[in-house]
């Protein structure tokens, strides 16, 4: 109380100023000090998150730059320089479509500046920052234009590999999916004047040549065993023209590796040959035993093949001798044909060439008249029977 009047009342304004003033100090100074650290300690933190952040984006760079370092070898840029995607070329009304194995896969027009329009689909290479399939794209890029140079085989148009995202633009056949083609003719038994409707054992000849010429393609100018012939695989295009495309399973399979189950696992039982079921055995005579089921799909306009058998129980049966009946429209010549495919020992099954040549001198004995198959396709009991995953 003294103490307050004395500083209240006293004239002497130095002395009580000298007091306050250590007071003061003895609270101020450590306040600065500790103020201080604190924002040492806050620019230290901020100094290591921005060279943290400067690192991710040279990481970032170094990746891209490790991707053009690998695009700029001679043999990619001798490859793939002349499918790159040029100015005059634009894509238009992109929609996504599904999700592929490198990416989304989309569908749009490839518009250039004469006007002619063309549709296709794009399969990109999903973004990120490391890009870890990007060595393998590139393959897949180089597998496409070293391949696709028959006109029975999937069209690949243009590329993108200077900059990201990296794709593919490959012709969109129209209509497009054989398989799905073959059902929407279920129904038409009229001659409605329109050759893709008017679909007769005639044209499975006409169109079974030309996958079979597109996989003869494959094998003696590739060495490539396409692995998953079936109508689902094919394009079918303006007046029943065909090409051979789903060639993922012959891109993975060049490499013979432990992968080769997996790869096999990716197709169905019922379009899979007897050796490569049990020896893992993949070759070109297993792709005529699958082009066989596929003229089964042709004749039937779609049916699941085996429909009576679950996809487990065909190759004990298979090895027994069984075989799939003659479906209705399909004259003697080309059952004929489906079993020879479907000789159990691959070696007494014909090559291509030979498919080709038998097609051929059958033609004339196909009948002309649209085949008809009256039920409509349920799809999920079309994936049942089929032993696909929907």
């Amino acid at each position: 109380m003294d103490v307050d009047t004395k500083c209240s009342n006293d004239t002497s304004l130095p002395t009580c100023y000298e007091e306050s003033s250590g007071v003061l100090a003895v609270i101020l100074i450590p306040s600065l000090l500790a103020l201080s650290t604190v924002l040492v300690v806050a620019l230290i933190f901020f100094s290591l998150h921005r060279n943290k952040l400067r690192g991710q984006t040279a990481n970032s760079h170094h990746s891209v730059s490790q991707t053009a370092i690998s695009l700029g070898t001679p043999k990619v840029q001798q490859v793939l320089c002349p499918w790159e995607i040029t100015e005059e070329c634009v894509l238009e009304g992109i929609e996504f479509w599904q999700t592929g194995r490198y990416g989304p896969i989309c569908k749009g027009l490839l518009k250039k500046r004469d006007g002619a329009t063309t549709a296709v689909v794009i399969k990109s290479l999903r973004d990120g920052p490391e890009h870890p399939e990007a060595k393998e794209f590139v393959e897949w890029l180089l597998f496409h234009a070293t391949v696709c140079k028959h006109e029975n085989v999937v069209r690949m148009l243009y590329c993108q590999t200077r900059r990201l995202p990296m794709y593919l633009v490959l012709h969109a056949y129209s209509p497009g999916n054989l398989l799905h083609f073959l059902w929407t003719l279920r129904n038409i038994n009229s001659n409605t004047g329109n050759p893709l409707q008017n679909f007769s054992e005639t044209s499975v000849f006409q169109v079974a040549k030309q996958v079979a010429a597109g996989l003869d393609y494959l094998m003696s100018e590739h060495r490539l065993v396409h692995g998953d012939v079936a109508a689902r695989n094919i394009l079918i295009g303006p007046g029943l023209s065909a090409r051979v495309s789903g060639l993922g399973v012959a891109f993975r399979g060049r490499k013979p590796d432990s992968a080769f189950r997996q790869r096999a696992a990716e197709v169905p039982l019922k379009w899979q040959a007897p050796e490569r079921i049990m020896m893992q055995l993949s070759i070109d005579r297993s792709d005529v035993w699958s082009f066989g089921i596929l003229l089964y799909e042709l004749v039937t306009l779609g049916s699941p093949p085996y429909p009576e058998l679950e996809p487990l129980s065909v190759l004990p049966k298979v090895q027994a001798s069984y075989r799939m009946k003659r479906p209705q429209n399909c004259g003697g010549s080309l059952y004929d044909l489906m079993k020879y495919c479907w000789m159990w020992s691959f070696k007494d099954r014909p090559a291509f060439s030979a498919v080709i040549k038998l097609l051929d001198s059958s033609l004339h004995l196909a009948d002309t008249k649209p085949i008809c198959v009256p039920e409509v396709m349920d799809i999920f009991e079309y994936n049942r029977m089929a032993g696909l995953v929907s």
